[in-house]
């Protein structure tokens, strides 16, 4: 039986990424067996490169399948196709991404659009907030993923305009629930369109279950099981709507007995709704958030607990309920497929990159010394920042230090522009090195779902393509 024949793969780039390519070249050919060739441009910087460069320098001297440029390549891709007849297409922004590029290049994604939590977004303190305060932190909760918002009402107070607050919010288009014990605001809410409210337990289920709204049924105290219990068959003897929420409790007070009871309560009550106020641990853990949402979101799937109340007050929890909304899609697909939520989606990872390319030692010496014009090449590699033009090659961990030492060895002087540049970038690879992230010059550092786009200076100053 014979072998499929071999596709044939013509890598293009530029002097200075070729012995980078060669490597992950020969490491496609040694470990998938892909026929795949490198043709090397008259161009110093890959990511310079245009289409109708490339129209004027290729030659094509045999026949391939497909033909790879630079991720940054400029221009229309159709008109290398047409002029050489085979397809021209781009690869990676980082040529170490090629082996992931081109061995799942037929894998589907994974679908991230289904999810199973609800999030209830909560407004605190919604009565010291002015009408465009509100509009605006309930726009950004709902645009960010929430379900719901949540109007939190101060405790000891009864605020008169909570009816028309809720109204407000429906009029937008926003489904909303109302955080209150106070029976005229919770009467109000519910009669101006609240579906939802937090909380009933013995104090206020008697008249609270007469109003026809959901509930979120709770214990009198936290460690009250039988409270709760009760609580939850007056409920079902009323037949009316509701959902448990055992209370979590902060680390130090209680988190690990509170995560035990619901799962008691899942087990004691298998189909019924239950809700989790995360913001009991994100807001009051002095930790980025992200990862305290990721864990109580897969605990959540996998007990069945179908909804979630957070909120964004403190700084650490800026992004929470966009976090969670990313958690929560991530975490479904991992749980009804039974899989690790690895390689799924890399949005929530902030603070570390998922990986690195670090370069070697002989790599970087190599590229040191085929750099002879005046610009400045900057690498946060092996534990060091290293400064690299046609006039020397600076190294160390101190960016002033380094920027002094330059300057002695350089000839003339930078400009401002130049000098601002160089500060800009070395501060960038000095905040990657510092924590461990992947640096590319001219491209933004990777902060997950929090990157900012950033448009490199040779695109500000982008030269012809011919000269």
């Amino acid at each position: 039986m014979t072998s499929p024949p071999t596709e044939r793969i013509l890598f293009i780039t530029g002097r200075l990424a070729e012995p980078a390519l060669r490597q992950v070249s020969d490491r496609l050919r040694e470990r998938w067996q892909l026929d795949c060739e490198i043709s090397v441009l008259n161009v110093t910087v890959a990511a310079l490169m245009h289409t109708r460069l490339i129209a004027n320098r290729l030659k094509l001297d045999e026949q391939y399948d497909r033909v790879i440029v630079p991720g940054w390549c400029q221009g229309d891709l159709r008109e290398l196709t047409e002029k050489f007849g085979v397809p021209f297409e781009r690869g990676p922004k980082d040529l170490y991404d090629l082996p992931t590029y081109l061995t799942n290049a037929d894998r589907e994604p994974p679908d991230l659009s289904k999810y199973s939590i609800e999030i209830i977004a909560e407004i605190n303190h919604a009565p010291q907030m002015s009408r465009d305060e509100i509009q605006s932190l309930a726009l950004r909760y709902r645009d960010s993923g929430a379900d719901v918002i949540d109007v939190g009402c101060i405790p000891g107070e009864s605020w008169s305009e909570v009816g028309e607050t809720v109204r407000f919010l429906k009029d937008l288009g926003l489904r909303v629930s109302i955080d209150s014990f106070d029976r005229t605001e919770v009467e109000l809410a519910v009669s101006a369109g609240a579906e939802l409210v937090l909380s009933a337990n013995s104090e206020n289920r008697d008249w609270l279950s007469q109003l026809d709204v959901e509930a979120v049924v709770i214990p009198d105290r936290p460690d009250d099981w039988q409270s709760l219990e009760q609580s939850v068959e007056f409920y079902l003897e009323q037949q009316r709507p509701f959902r448990i929420d055992p209370i979590v409790e902060p680390i130090g007070c209680g988190f690990a007995n509170s995560l035990q009871r619901y799962w008691r309560a899942r087990q004691q009550w298998p189909e019924l709704p239950m809700m989790m106020g995360i913001g009991n641990l994100t807001e009051l853990s002095e930790v980025d958030s992200a990862g305290v949402n990721f864990l109580l979101a897969g605990y959540c799937e996998e007990l069945g607990i179908g909804s979630v109340l957070t909120t964004e007050v403190i700084n650490w929890c800026r992004t929470s309920v966009a976090e969670f909304d990313l958690a929560r899609r991530t975490i479904h697909h991992a749980v009804t497929r039974s899989v690790p939520p690895k390689h799924l989606d890399s949005s929530l990872l902030m603070l570390r990159d998922p990986k690195l390319h670090e370069l070697s030692e002989a790599d970087i010496t190599k590229l040191a010394s085929s750099i002879k014009d005046k610009n400045f090449r900057i690498l946060a590699e092996q534990g060091q920042l290293h400064l690299i033009n046609g006039a020397g090659h600076w190294i160390g961990t101190d960016p002033f230090e380094m920027f002094d030492k330059m300057l002695a060895g350089q000839e003339g002087t930078l400009d401002p522009s130049h000098a601002f540049y160089l500060g800009y970038e070395m501060c960038k690879a000095m905040t990657a090195l510092t924590l461990g992230k992947q640096y590319r010059q001219d491209q933004a550092l990777d902060w997950g779902f929090l990157t900012m786009p950033e448009v490199s200076a040779h695109d500000r100053r982008r030269e012809s393509p011919d000269e």
